[in-house]
């Protein structure tokens, strides 16, 4: 769950030191501001045109929790629940990449084309935070630094975590189809050719016979040129 925050701690900082008897430090606390800031804004140094906003009105303090901070100098304000939780919004685009390491984005690109080619290239963006455009130059060998690209695993150059980028394979694996004997380069033997094998069989065997009517006589025209030898 994120962490509540304070709307415009400038503005409210300058509603409470024109408005409550809080100390430099627990408005500075409370604001996550400095307190020589604070004491700027009193001295009129500082926040000069800044309309302060109410935090009553907003609903981020009570007028009791400021009625007992002013009462104890020590105590801390807090910030009031909301009546109303807003769901954090999930994180849309490429993920954000370090300025350090954004020239390693290219090699991580061509490692992930060549060893998982069933990836997408939004898979591929959210991984390690680049644009389709660039996904499909380096697929092309368009883009400037072709020559020079060296693949690499993405998560040993700490662009994504293998947890995510297990997941995305996951992902594309489940929605790959099943490859067809065409696309594997394997053929089928035919209906007709695989039942013309017993057929051939059956003729070798017919031809057997032929054989052995050949090789007797072979045998009987060696007997007869033995006898006009003799």
């Amino acid at each position: 769950m994120a962490q509540q925050q304070l709307l415009m701690p400038k503005a409210t900082a300058v509603w409470l030191v024109d408005n409550t008897a809080l100390s430099f430090d627990q408005i500075a606390q409370f604001c996550k501001l400095h307190p020589l800031e604070i004491k700027a804004i009193a001295d009129g140094e500082a926040a000069q045109g800044i309309k302060g906003l109410d935090p009553i009105s907003t609903g981020q303090l009570s007028r009791d929790e400021i009625a007992r901070a002013e009462a104890d100098p020590m105590r801390k304000l807090k910030l009031s629940e909301p009546k109303v939780r807003v769901p954090e919004s999930k994180r849309k685009g490429p993920r954000y990449t370090p300025v350090s390491k954004r020239q390693d984005r290219p090699n991580a690109i061509l490692w992930l084309v060549r060893n998982h080619p069933e990836l997408k290239d939004a898979q591929i963006s959210r991984l390690v935070g680049t644009t389709k455009s660039t996904i499909q130059q380096i697929r092309d060998r368009q883009h400037w630094n072709s020559a020079n690209l060296t693949p690499m695993d993405p998560v040993t150059l700490g662009l994504c975590s293998q947890i995510d980028l297990d997941m995305e394979i996951e992902k594309a694996s489940k929605g790959r189809p099943f490859q067809t004997a065409e696309e594997s380069g394997a053929t089928l033997e035919s209906a007709r050719e695989t039942e013309r094998a017993p057929v051939e069989e059956t003729e070798k065997e017919i031809d057997a016979d032929a054989v052995f009517r050949k090789l007797k006589s072979l045998t009987g025209n060696r007997d007869e040129e033995e006898e006009e030898r003799f």
